[in-house]
């Protein structure tokens, strides 16, 4: 399968043919799987409260077990008292942390790379290098993007429109998008599939090394 790269100004450049990884069949199971584990395993376990061993005080019965005609009780850090001990609490020594196969998450990205492919949501730039960090000239690009049929909202949609994947660091790249709050820059190699989920648009630069990852991906 081939599709078309474009360059900085928006304009074709040629074409690129795919990697088999495109044509991966959806499975939402998979990805429904894959994904929750991820978002487990990111959770970070800060509620916590204290139990009746916990809390301080209740060193003392409150009062005689008999002859008062109060209830028995035998401390005051008993969980039906204020100021006691929490019952069934969330508690930060939970393990929240699930376990996902190499070859899962990587076939849900696959997955998820070759549904985002049929929708028409992957564009293919062939480089992106700034030679200084400039929101100008990364603004411009964005508009020459969205000149593109399929992609006019980039600019416009408010909240995580696009991501851009460079196969290599660049921190040109990174601080001329830092001020666009719907972009998000990120090293091809390191993308998730929580990354193109929670991005409409996802922008590959140089699409010949990203695809020597993905085939590498596959093995």
């Amino acid at each position: 399968m081939k599709t078309e790269i474009y360059d900085i100004k928006g304009s074709k450049a040629g074409d690129i043919e795919l990697s088999s990884v495109f044509e991966t069949e959806l499975n939402n199971d998979l990805i429904h799987q894959v994904v929750v584990s991820m978002m487990s395993n990111k959770r970070m376990n800060t509620a916590h409260s204290k139990d009746r061993s916990e809390v301080r005080g209740g060193g003392r019965k409150p009062w005689k077990q008999k002859g008062t005609g109060k209830a028995r009780h035998g401390s005051n850090r008993s969980p039906i008292w204020v100021g006691g001990g929490v019952a069934f609490g969330p508690r930060n020594e939970r393990n929240y942390d699930k376990k996902i196969n190499k070859k899962m998450k990587n076939n849900a990205f696959f997955q998820i790379l070759s549904q985002k492919m049929k929708d028409g949501e992957i564009l293919f730039v062939d480089s992106l290098n700034f030679e200084s960090p400039k929101t100008k000239e990364a603004k411009s690009f964005l508009e020459n993007i969205s000149k593109i049929s399929g992609f006019e909202t980039i600019l416009t949609k408010k909240k995580n429109s696009a991501i851009i994947a460079n196969t290599e660091l660049n921190q040109n790249n990174i601080k001329s998008f830092s001020n666009f709050s719907n972009i998000k820059t990120e090293e091809f190699r390191k993308l998730s599939p929580l990354d193109l989920l929670n991005s409409k648009y996802l922008i590959i630069v140089n699409p010949e090394a990203a695809m020597a990852i993905l085939e590498a991906k596959k093995k």
